[in-house]
This record gives structure tokens, C-alpha cells and sequence, in this order.
């Protein structure tokens, strides 16, 4: 179990946004739903690599950080959505830029390999 925000030390923010966001899904899901409300299925097909246990995983605790709201309605089969509360939406300009970045870093990257495939070859002995 992870350490309360509550509690954290008060010396590093970006730990305390790390340890709400940090890991493999949790932007990635709350970038699909700054697009609107949407229900599980949905989010499974969005992120094809994820698996239903982790997807679950990450909902529960974005949920659980007040940044997803999940909404069941009495119907049957029961239907699930999930959505942003204020708090998750406010990420938004957040991931817009680390989009944005990452972005950034790829055309760096590729500029950079196309650099050194231009680079001359040094004559050998």
C-alpha cells in the first residue's frame, strides 16, 4: 500500500504528482477521458496493451485520488462511466504539454539519428 499524499513530505511536490499519476497508465487514461465520459470497454480499447486487472487498478485509485468519478446506473446489465472530476480535469494542461514534449523529443531523436547517418565514415588505414 502506498503512502498517503496527506502525509508525504512536504520537501517535493513532484513526488506527491509522480506518486498520483506516476506509472505506466494513469496519464494515458486521464488524457483519454479529458476527450469526455466514457466507459470501461472503451478505455480497454484505447490503451490495447493494458489488461482488465490493471485497468480496473488504475481507475480504482485515480478514483481513489479524486480525479475519476465512476458512475453506476441501475440498469441491467449494470453500466459503468467513467469521467473526470474537476480536480483530473485541471491535469489537463499538464498532459497537453507532456504531449507536447514527447512530441518534441521524437523529432529530436529523429533528427538526430538522421545526423549521424550523414556523418562520413573515417577512413581506415
Amino acid at each position: 500500500m502506498r503512502e498517503r499524499v496527506e502525509e508525504m513530505a512536504g520537501y517535493c511536490d513532484t513526488e506527491v504528482l509522480l506518486e498520483i499519476v506516476g506509472g505506466k497508465w494513469k496519464l494515458l487514461i486521464v488524457k483519454y477521458l479529458l476527450r469526455g465520459t466514457h466507459r470501461f470497454n472503451a478505455l480497454q480499447r484505447a490503451l490495447p496493451p493494458i489488461t482488465q486487472r490493471m485497468l480496473t487498478r488504475q481507475l480504482r485509485e485515480l478514483e481513489a485520488d479524486g480525479l475519476v468519478e465512476r458512475t453506476v446506473y441501475p440498469e441491467v446489465p449494470p453500466r459503468v462511466e467513467y469521467a473526470l472530476t474537476d480536480v483530473g480535469r485541471s491535469l489537463g494542461p499538464l498532459v497537453e504539454q507532456l504531449d507536447h514534449w514527447g512530441h518534441w523529443y521524437r523529432e529530436h531523436l529523429r533528427t538526430r539519428a538522421e545526423a549521424q547517418e550523414q556523418v562520413p565514415p573515417a577512413p581506415s588505414r
